[in-house]
């Protein structure tokens, strides 16, 4: 469907707005709506009506509010029920959020759904009948154009919040009523198409993803395909035997299965220290959040005191492998000497690996394989939370093939890997770039900067 704009436009008055098509309105949002934003919150008070609530996280994690969504539990005074009820054609929005770019998020209620009270940190938008469209100011609450005016408006330094002035005074572009609803009916059209092209790019995402590991299982557990002679500088044809792991089964014959602790040093890191004992100096150090399957993330590193003793230590070494020891257990990634000087907090297990006799690349695509399986969850303590302690991580028993072996099956997987990383990453471009087209379309046409038709 081709768009073009409106046959003729007209200044709106409004700076940031410009121009508009001829024959829509300007309106602020409280003389076509009623806004109500909620105090109704989660606890339950004795004397009080039981009600469903709807609260912040419905209303962020779906465009639509419905009884598909499991509500909350919890009570309400009869005014509370009279005010927040949400009906039919009514438009939610997160009025607080610790995020600035999380202010005014919209969901469109899709039906008239039984004692579902609108809760804490959101505000109800009812549209006044004759002059707004529901589903057309939900749209319109999407669009970044008008939404920016939200985001400037909210108070706030590390929580950001909007008045019911703020919200109530915002202006909102208003066609006829039969344009209003064309369209919503064309919006909910063109994103529904978008949003299938979405779920199918990551499903396939997912699909890779379990190849990746599938690869990732085979290799170090039963060697790569096709294995050559030996007099090639293969590995010749494989003769199995049973690795005596229940869950691994049968490994080749010449591999053996050993301790990790008696090919890699396995130090737990530092317990958090605040402040200086005396000649300690601060330093960086990693903690569970940082370590990510693979690789480290640095965009939020800590720092505290560590002695001398304590530096030599715990201080990391291109090539260690830093394990979770808490968190996502087992979770394990290469450090590559991301930081100059970097250590480790007692979140984190730093595994030293003997070069002569184990590769790390070899053991950081083995203890993946582990950690997606799920062992390092079935051999950890989970009355509340669990820790991958320093004994059982040494004690772990681990697959390893001759040295050569080792080096073979980290090139073979490093390049199968990469391949596809590429391609996740050329889906997820396409990803953002959908989200993005849908995002500027929306804008687009509740702003009349493209023209569709009624009967479109």
């Amino acid at each position: 469907m081709k768009l073009t704009p409106y046959p003729k436009y007209k200044d709106s008055g409004i700076e940031w707005l410009g121009k508009i098509p001829e024959g829509w309105e300007v309106k602020r949002l409280k003389y076509i709506s009623l806004v109500r934003p909620s105090n109704v919150d989660k606890k339950t008070e004795g004397g009080e009506t039981e009600i469903r609530l709807c609260n912040y996280i419905d209303v962020y994690n779906n465009e639509s509010i419905d009884d598909s969504i499991d509500f909350m539990i919890a009570s309400a005074t009869f005014d509370e029920i009279k005010k927040f009820r949400i009906l039919r054609g009514d438009v939610l929005i997160t009025k607080d959020s610790e995020e600035w770019d999380d202010i005014a998020v919209p969901s469109f209620v899709k039906g008239t759904l039984e004692t579902v009270i609108c809760g804490y940190h959101l505000a109800l938008v009812r549209p006044k009948s004759g002059m707004i469209d529901g589903k057309y100011l939900f749209r319109t609450f999407q669009s970044y154009i008008v939404n920016s005016q939200f985001r400037l408006s909210a108070n706030g330094i590390t929580r950001y919040g909007l008045s019911k002035n703020s919200i109530s005074s915002a202006v909102f572009l208003v066609p006829s009523l039969p344009k209003q609803q064309a369209i919503a009916d064309f919006l909910d059209h063109k994103t529904s198409k978008i949003d299938e092209l979405i779920k199918k790019n990551e499903k396939l995402i997912e699909l890779l993803k379990e190849k990746r590991q599938a690869i990732i299982s085979h290799a170090v557990t039963k060697g790569i395909p096709p294995h050559p002679p030996l007099e090639k500088g293969g590995w010749g044809a494989l003769k199995m035997k049973d690795s005596g792991i229940e869950w691994i089964g049968e490994i080749p014959e010449r591999w053996e299965v050993k301790r990790l602790k008696y090919v890699a040093e396995i130090v737990l890191g530092k317990m958090l220290q605040n402040e200086d004992t005396g000649n300690d100096k601060l330093k960086f150090y990693m903690r569970a959040q940082n370590i990510q399957w693979e690789v480290v993330d640095t965009n939020d590193v800590k720092e505290m005191w560590f002695s001398d003793y304590e530096i030599k230590k715990y201080r990391l070494q291109k090539g260690d492998l830093l394990v979770s020891e808490g968190g996502e257990v087992g979770r394990t990634a290469l450090w590559n000497g991301e930081l100059e000087e970097c250590y480790i907090q007692n979140s984190v297990h730093k595994v030293t690996v003997d070069k002569k006799l184990a590769n790390n690349r070899y053991l950081l695509y083995l203890l993946e394989k582990y950690g997606k399986w799920g062992y390092f969850e079935s051999i950890v303590n989970r009355v509340s939370i669990g820790h991958l302690t320093r004994e059982k991580l040494k004690e772990i028993e681990i697959i390893c093939p001759p040295k050569n072996e080792q080096e073979q099956i980290v090139t073979y997987l490093d390049k199968k890997s990469s391949a596809i990383d590429k391609t996740i990453q050329k889906i997820l471009s396409q990803i953002e770039k959908l989200k993005e087209y849908r995002q500027a379309l929306i804008s687009n046409v509740v702003t009349g900067k493209v023209k569709i038709n009624e009967d479109q």
